[in-house]
């Protein structure tokens, strides 16, 4: 499993850095976001450091199959997944990515502002 020593979720995943873990297992953890976007802000974080969505794409297709399924688990987990919740990948910085390791933003918990 690939991991870099500067990438902050890479260094949560190996136990490095410190963090609320709310789900893991071998191949993904769950973490509250720090800057949260709405009342439920969970990122759901392979361990395996991908950096773009098009790195071996058979491969990062089957990872966010997974993902998914995990936000679906979660949303239900923290009771948002009956009145709505919002999963969201950022990929690249004119996207919003600040953290280059593939990563999913699952919000939720209040109405969330409709997207253009």
């Amino acid at each position: 499993m690939t991991h870099r020593s500067d990438c902050i979720f890479c260094r949560i995943s190996c136990g490095d850095i410190s963090a609320d873990i709310l789900f893991q297992d071998a191949s993904h953890f769950v973490i509250r976001d720090l800057n949260p976007q709405a009342p439920v802000h969970l990122l759901i974080i392979p361990r395996q450091h991908v950096l773009q969505l098009s790195t071996d794409e058979e491969a990062t297709a089957k990872l966010l199959g997974e993902m998914v399924s995990l936000a679906t688990d979660m949303a239900r987990k923290e009771s948002v997944a009956e009145t709505g919740y919002r999963i969201v990948v950022n990929q690249g910085r004119n996207a919003g990515q600040t953290v280059e390791h593939l990563h999913m933003h699952l919000l939720g918990g209040t109405t969330l502002a409709a997207l253009a």
